[in-house]
Formats: C-alpha cells, structure tokens, sequence
C-alpha cells in the first residue's frame, strides 16, 4: 500500500494585476461595493483578493499552512457553536467557575428554567453572535485561499475541476448553513448553560478520576461510536421518505465546497448533534478528550466537502481521501461514512467500478452496468470523467471505466445467462 500522506497540490500563483474599472462600468462598480457587506455572502473576499494576496504574499510559508489549518479548525468550532461549551469547561477545569455544590430541587418548570438554565439569553446571543462571526469571517477568508486564487489551476487541486456550483447553488448553500448555524448554535447554548450551571453529566475533569487507562480508552471507544452511529443515521436519511423530505436539500451540492457541510435540514443536523453529545451523559467522559475528538471530526467535515484534493496522512489509516465523500455528493448514495472508510467495506456500500449510482438508486448498492439503461451508462461515464485522477492515490482514477470495457462486461453477463 501506498504511505498515506495528506498532500495539499495547492500552488502560490502571482498577485493578479490591477485592473480600474471604465468610467462606463462606475454604476455597476458602485453597485458592487453596496454587497460588499452584504451578509449572507461567504464570498466578500472576492472584493478585496488583489489587497488580500499582497498581505498574504509577506505571510512565510509555513506560517501559511499553520494559519489556514487553524482557520479550518475555527470554521468547525463556528459551525457546531462548540466553542463556547468548551468555554465552560476550560473555565471550570482551571477553577475559575467551580461547580455548584447542590442544586435547589425543582418543583415547578419555572424554577427548574431559573435554576438550571440562568443566564440563558447571554449564552444564546454570544453563542451566536461569536459562530457568525468566525463562520462569515474565516468563511470568506476559505473561500478567497481555494476558490479565488486557484481557480484558474482548479486541474491540480480540485475533485471536480471542471464543475463548479452556481451562484444561486452557492447563496442556497450559504442561507440554509446560517440556518442549520443558528440551529446548532442554540444547542450548543442550551447544553453550556446546562453544564455551567450544574446540571448534571458524566463529564469529569480530573484526568485519573477513572483511572489513567479509561482516560485513553475512552478515546478510541468515543470516536468509534460517533462515526458508526453518524455512518447509520446518514444511511438512514438516504432511505427514499427521509432522503426525500429531509437530506435531499444537503444533497443539492454535487460539487460541494467547505461551506456545503452546514448546509443540512434544520431537523436531521440536530438528530446528529444530540447523537454526537450522548457521551457526556452515557458515560465518564473526560470534557478535553470529547472535545478533542470533536475538533477532529469538523476539522475533517470541512476538509471532505471542500472539493479538494487532499489525502489522509500516514498516520490515518482509517480516514478516506476527500475524494471519497465528494464521490458520495456526485453519485448521490454511495460512501456513507465519514471518518472511517471500514464501514462502507462492512455493509457493501463503497464505491464500485462495476456499479451505476444515481439519486434514483437507494440504499448503496447501487445498479449492476450490465443493468443500466443506455441513458444512465452515459450519465455515468460522463461524471466518472470529469473526476480528476490527482484526486486518487498515485494518480490513478481506479474507478476510470471505457465503453470498450462496459461492452466486454455485457458480453460476459450474457454469456453467463
């Protein structure tokens, strides 16, 4: 096998020339700067690529790396809203907000709001006021380093370097991000207040309180439950009613960017939030090892919906390629799984060359060639080429698939019959 290295074919192109508008042009000049602020475009940065590329051109070269990889982990705390039950549980394992002793006991629902869930309202606004922020902010700033600057080399870095989602695609992908945002946010407000004001979890904080082995145990049993459980609850929104009514809207973005992985149903991205804390109330969990895990999973989220080209490193055999979940967005149900490509293997649905996916074909397995029609082996060479083979390992587009040889398939298929 190949060592996995994550590699990052991402060159530094010149600083475009400047360019000054014709006088002809200064009303639509001046149209533009009114949507320069406009919130609800990621893509601010488009506006200002000529001053941002000089900055970033006295940026050394590993600083470079060092700051967009820590941009793409600020993304994911923006996303999930994470960041500030982090906040309180940082804040209570240095001492500085120590847990209560006992709660009053509850008698009404009133008393259990004002005792439980104090202080609610500053969490929610500074929850959300902070995740927008960074997921606007940082956003743009994603979205000027791949997209703006590289799009003309999008042959040496992007999955699908010919393909790129339209403007009506990109604001729908942006409106329902800042919805599902707004979602996840106010969750993640509602379980900080909780933890902050004493509610109870298993979470601890000590990190020998259940014994130096469960401290490192707990790792692995935390990440496995999370992507087994997410592997299941994602097929499970592939079936034909909750694909339909719920994560067909997630599925609009066949060419899917950093900011596609928000963009879900308000209602399936808060199944999986919930599914994803469990932990902190099942069982003694550690609140840095959770957290910890959970940094990896969004940091990777990003990474596998950003349509680029990177590969896992050596030391993650487990971790598909981005190409393998751009693959799920450009064949619809197929490659389930997110951080471990193990469970796809298990349940027979990773991709096959042999095989035809489309939206109409549920539940992964997708269609025999030898039973396509005509209309749908088309289709599917047509998309199989506009793969880039940079995207695989080696270079090597294994799934590459001639008409010579989906013939010699049909003339065995028969022979058998």
């Amino acid at each position: 096998m190949a060592p996995r290295t994550r590699t990052q074919v991402i060159s530094e192109p010149p600083a475009p020339a400047p360019a000054a508008p014709p006088a002809a042009e200064a009303k639509a000049s001046e149209a533009a700067d009114k949507q320069r602020w406009n919130p609800t475009s990621l893509t601010w940065s488009e506006h200002y690529s000529e001053g941002m590329e000089k900055g970033w051109a006295r940026v050394p070269g590993t600083l470079k790396k060092i700051l967009v990889t820590l941009a793409v982990f600020t993304m994911g705390l923006a996303m999930s809203g994470d960041w500030v039950v982090i906040l309180v549980h940082l804040r209570r394992q240095l001492g500085l907000d120590p847990i209560p002793e006992s709660l009053p006991p509850a008698t009404t629902l009133r008393s259990f709001i004002d005792t439980r869930f104090k202080d609610f309202t500053h969490f929610w606004i500074w929850s959300n006021i902070v995740s927008y922020s960074l997921y606007f902010g940082i956003g743009g700033f994603l979205h000027w380093y791949f997209y703006v600057r590289q799009r003309a080399s999008a042959a040496e870095w992007k999955c699908q370097p010919n393909s790129w989602l339209s403007t009506d695609l990109e604001l729908h992908e942006i409106k329902l991000g800042s919805l599902s945002l707004l979602c996840t946010g106010s969750f993640s407000s509602v379980l900080a207040c909780w933890i902050y004001n004493g509610g109870w979890s298993s979470v601890y904080y000590d990190w020998d309180a259940y014994g130096a082995a469960w401290f490192f145990l707990q790792v692995p049993v935390i990440f496995l439950y999370q992507d087994y459980v997410t592997y299941l609850l994602h097929r499970a929104y592939h079936t034909p009613w909750l694909y339909k009514h719920f994560h067909k809207l997630h599925h609009k973005y066949k060419h899917p960017t950093a900011f596609s992985v928000t963009a879900i149903h308000p209602v399936e991205v808060l199944h999986i939030q919930i599914t994803l804390c469990l932990p902190l109330f099942a069982f003694p969990t550690h609140w840095a090892t959770f957290y910890t895990i959970a940094l990896y999973t969004y940091y990777h989220g990003i990474i596998d919906h950003s349509g680029i080209n990177f590969k896992a490193y050596w030391w993650q055999p487990w971790q598909p390629d981005a190409i393998f979940h751009d693959n799920h967005h450009q064949y619809f149900h197929v490659n389930f799984g997110f951080n471990c490509w193990v469970w796809d293997k298990l349940h027979g649905t990773y991709r096959r060359k042999d095989r035809v996916y489309t939206e109409d074909t549920f539940y992964g397995r997708g269609k025999a060639l030898t039973d396509a029609t005509q209309e749908e082996l088309a289709q599917d060479l047509k998309e199989r080429i506009s793969e880039n083979p940079r995207a695989y390992r080696n270079d090597n587009m294994e799934f590459a698939l001639s008409e010579e040889e989906v013939k010699n398939m049909k003339q065995k298929s028969s022979s058998r019959r």
